[in-house]
């Protein structure tokens, strides 16, 4: 999260909750696109972690850009941890373990996405190579362990951090290891934010397959396509995976509070401080009765960054955001938004896939999460197997891109941005295969040539 939403209004009751959720619909000329990537900085003479202190560390990484573009410093006990443009939005942040991640301005348009993304790539390299760093865009780190793995000076981190053992196997590799690229999107109203929400998280494991992109470990193959996907696997069950609930009838905004009300708590920050409450629950807060914080009453800012902390496959703030897919190219973090405009902001396309998912079960779906990060696209599911789903998903997008009709200056549709995943359909192979062939040939088993190939 680039940085925590600051609303102190108390939240009296469910209701407010589920009406803050509901105030995020829009209408359809409103709709806009949001486009979020995490990379890997590296030292490019030896291929080591960049820690944050330093001449040459992330905050003067973080420093240099801050002077080239003029945003708003956001920091943490007085350390520098990210970036705000207070014009549009956008902001620059941190991962634990240093990713160094663009949470990009809404956008009308993915021509917009592109533009924004050539435009900050530009300015981080600017800086960037005069510090020696280089970005690796893999889902997970290939080389360093998780001891040579360095760890970013905010607060709810050393929360997480603590908690994350007592939960899961993979969280500390999630958090400080791993890399993703995410598109964001809004919704009209309650019926729409729920067909978009099915239709998402049934498609989340073809975005995990055509995205798949972090075949390497400690130096080595890992087994996986994407070994980012199985981490979450392994992370905290109670706050992530593909949410069945969401297919049942009744689902609504209301469904969805009660899920997130009886996802732990990380944490509750009041001014500056971060209170760690992990393991508590927001019920208790929303009572006044948390035993940590005994009379301090939930506020907005309470439920939005509880919101930031559930992690589902599709997580529903006040817009839809897709967290299937590893991180890659600039192309591919274009071709997420073009794939979910073209999906989500047409009707007939939307209906279309909807008709795609509709007849899958429960556990078909969870069988299709659990096998996409070993299988990729040769993973199968209602007897099909998920390269045709693709091709499929990617016809209906096309066409529904084609109707919305937004054209760049050459007159393009924004279906241009298909391309790289239309390419990764006609070969079959995913991303990962695709390093694994250069590791076991010309690479010649070593992971090293990935921070000259592997990069953005």
């Amino acid at each position: 999260m680039a940085r925590d939403v600051v609303d102190a209004e108390i939240v009296e009751s469910r209701d407010d909750l589920v009406a803050w959720l509901e105030a995020g619909g829009k209408p359809a000329d409103a709709f806009r696109i949001g486009a979020e990537h995490e990379k890997i900085p590296f030292y490019k003479s030896d291929l080591t972690p960049v820690p944050y202190e330093g001449p040459r560390g992330i905050c003067a990484l973080l420093e240099g850009m801050r002077g080239r573009l003029g945003w708003e410093a956001i920091e943490d006990d007085g350390k520098l941890i990210g970036l705000f443009d207070t014009v549009g939005g956008a902001a620059i942040s941190l991962e634990p373990g240093g990713q160094f991640e663009l949470s990009g301005a809404p956008q009308a348009t993915v021509h917009g996405i592109a533009g924004e993304l050539d435009a900050h790539l530009h300015c981080a390299h600017a800086v960037a190579d005069s510090l020696g760093i280089g970005f690796l865009a893999l889902g997970v780190s290939p080389k360093w362990s998780l001891a040579e793995t360095p760890v970013m000076p905010k607060s709810r981190y050393r929360i997480m951090s603590r908690y994350m053992p007592r939960v899961g196997t993979r969280g500390l590799d999630m958090m400080f290891r791993t890399a993703t690229v995410q598109a964001n999107l809004d919704f009209s109203d309650e019926a729409d934010m729920v067909a978009k929400l099915r239709v998402g998280l049934a498609l989340q494991p073809v975005i995990t397959a055509l995205f798949a992109n972090s075949p390497f470990t400690d130096g080595a193959l890992n087994g996986l396509l994407s070994a980012r996907s199985e981490i979450w696997r392994r992370t905290d069950a109670a706050r992530s995976g593909m949410l069945p609930f969401a297919f049942e009838s009744g689902m609504g905004f209301e469904r969805y509070v009660d899920y997130a009300l009886d996802v732990p708590l990380y944490f509750v920050k009041r001014g500056t401080i971060y209170h760690d409450v992990a393991g508590a629950s927001f019920r208790d807060l929303l009572a006044g009765r948390l035993a940590a914080l005994p009379g301090e009453r939930a506020t907005i800012s309470d439920w939005a960054n509880h919101l930031s902390t559930i992690f589902p496959e599709v997580r529903l703030k006040r817009y839809l955001e897709m967290r299937g897919a590893d991180v890659g190219p600039a192309d591919r973090i274009c071709a997420l938004s073009a794939l979910m405009v073209g999906l989500y902001y047409d009707s007939d396309a939307l209906a279309a896939a909807g008709d795609l998912v509709r007849g899958w079960s429960a556990a078909e779906r969870q069988t299709l999460r659990d096998e996409v990060p070993r299988l990729g696209l040769a993973a199968r599911i209602a007897g099909r197997d998920l390269r045709a789903v693709a091709r499929e998903a990617l016809d209906i997008a096309r066409a529904g891109l084609a109707r919305r009709g937004r054209s760049d200056a050459w007159n393009r549709d924004e279906a241009i941005y298909l391309a790289p995943l239309d390419e990764i359909v006609a070969d079959g192979r995913v991303p990962a295969q695709r390093w694994i062939a250069r590791f076991n040939g010309a690479w010649g088993g070593r992971v090293d040539p990935a921070f000259q190939e592997a990069v953005i």
